[in-house]
């Protein structure tokens, strides 16, 4: 397992949002965590990368504690995110963007920085190729000197995918990639997940409330519902699950749904 979280608890002002979660992740795997509003999913997701350190309980990541890191430290250990509301740096170029990815790795001082020495140009060169490169992989290197104010939505998407990218990660925690877009977007955006995974070898974490993503793109799913996970499994074992169906529509809609059969 790639990720392994065990008895994660996290309250605010003694509302608990997340209660004793475990979830292991393979690697090299497409998952989702799913649940309806207020469930905790971003909540883990926070959790996962620094935003908010956990009352109780451990996250290990490729065989480390993740515990007490801050979010810079988290991402250069290999966990790159994209947020539920997007966060690109408007004014800047899609270009720029992607290349504040890759802040994490890079291998100059300030003072190299500051007088532009050779080290300095060269891995400027290797930063600027490489963005241009994972916009290829997104579709939008035509798109490069935009400012990404003045993309449509589902570019701006892309954009925070391939910026996700540059830091090179093992493990992308992707948060509602595929809202606000139509069904052609959002088949595009599972091909593209699949290949984050298939040819860059990154294990990719979903929380998508597109069931039709969830299940077309899943091969494990974990449910959560009040911050408890209530049920995990394949899309098939998901899909059948009284306590998530439960969970989706209430109960008093699934005894109405049944006494209507």
């Amino acid at each position: 397992m790639i990720l392994d979280i065990k008895n994660l608890v996290k309250s605010f002002g003694g509302i608990a949002a997340v209660r004793d979660i475990s979830i292991s992740i393979k690697e090299n795997s497409i998952s989702s965590i799913i649940g309806p509003n207020g469930a905790g999913k971003t909540t883990l997701f926070n959790l996962l990368t620094g935003i908010y350190k956990p009352d109780r309980g451990s996250v290990n990541f490729d065989g480390r504690s993740l515990i007490g890191l801050r979010p810079d430290q988290v991402n250069a250990a290999g966990i790159a995110r994209t947020f539920q509301n997007i966060r690109l740096f408007q004014g800047m170029t899609v270009i720029e963007n992607v290349m504040v990815g890759m802040h994490t790795r890079l291998r100059v001082s300030w003072v190299e920085s500051l007088f532009r020495t050779k080290s300095f140009g060269e891995q400027e060169r290797d930063i600027v190729k490489k963005s241009h490169h994972l916009l290829r992989f997104v579709g939008l290197d035509e798109s490069a000197n935009e400012v990404s104010r003045n993309l449509p939505y589902g570019d701006q998407r892309r954009v925070e995918i391939a910026r996700a990218l540059a830091s090179n990660p093992k493990l992308i925690l992707l948060d509602e990639p595929t809202a606000g877009m139509n069904p052609q977007e959002s088949a595009e955006a599972m091909n593209l997940f699949r290949r984050i995974r298939d040819e860059f070898g990154i294990t990719v974490v979903l929380i998508e409330h597109d069931m039709r993503v969830v299940m077309g793109i899943s091969e494990h799913i974990n449910v959560l519902d009040y911050g408890q996970k209530i049920s995990e499994g394949t899309p098939a074992e998901i899909r059948s699950d009284q306590r998530v169906i439960e969970a989706y529509l209430g109960r008093r809609a699934v005894a109405t749904t049944e006494r209507e059969s």
